[in-house]
């Protein structure tokens, strides 16, 4: 389905996942912008992340969902690369155990993948690359954030979402679904994308 408008004070952001648009309406509370998602103006279609990279599926969701709702458009691609799994899941992330499987899922296999992995041996990062496409050029620019941590033993923390439970910052000293939100923006792979994204973004809206 295609939806045109020309609603300048919109952000599409090219998800379907309200944990998602929540965490970025966080991060862009200070910018005056009505963030919307796939599903809040009746997009229905899929544009397949079929790249091989963040980079290019960011651009890919930036661009397709971008022509089809005539807004500007903002979307990620992000994921978690295991060092003991040779980088995986990577950009397989969202898939790791299944198009229809929980986050819990998703956590438990990566843990059973690891679980003669020794401690020192865990290394891990989450990575995001945010693409932000512009209905008036036609191009997209991006924006890439990274953390480094390790996978942890069991999920701990009520917070956040995906492998946040799982996720140990070096930073913090803590898993990053045992920090609150504010500190959550400051330190994670989509907070420091969304910082420089930004900065794009306040100029979009100057144009």
């Amino acid at each position: 389905m295609r939806i045109v408008s020309n609603d300048a004070a919109k952000l599409l952001i090219g998800t379907r996942n309200e944990s998602k648009k929540k965490e970025i309406g966080e991060l862009l509370s200070e910018i005056p912008i009505q963030l919307v998602t796939l599903v809040d103006i009746g997009i229905d279609d899929e544009v397949e992340e079929d790249g091989q990279t963040f980079e290019e599926n960011a651009i890919l969701k930036a661009e397709g969902y971008g022509r089809l709702s005539g807004l500007l458009t903002l979307a990620d691609d992000s994921g978690i690369e295991v060092d003991a799994l040779g980088g995986r899941p990577g950009v397989f992330s969202a898939r790791y155990a299944g198009l229809n499987a929980t986050d819990e899922e998703r956590n438990k296999m990566l843990m059973s993948e690891l679980v003669n992995v020794p401690d020192n041996e865990r290394t891990a990062r989450f990575r995001c690359v945010v693409a932000l496409w512009s209905p008036k050029t036609g191009v997209s620019s991006t924006y890439e954030g990274r953390v480094e941590g390790f996978i942890a033993r069991r999920p701990q923390g009520n917070n956040g979402f995906g492998y946040d439970p799982i996720f140990f910052s070096e930073e913090i000293g803590k898993t990053l679904a045992q920090i609150p939100a504010t500190m959550k923006h400051r330190i994670s792979h989509r907070g420091k994308a969304m910082k420089k994204a930004k900065v794009k973004l306040v100029d979009s809206l100057k144009d």
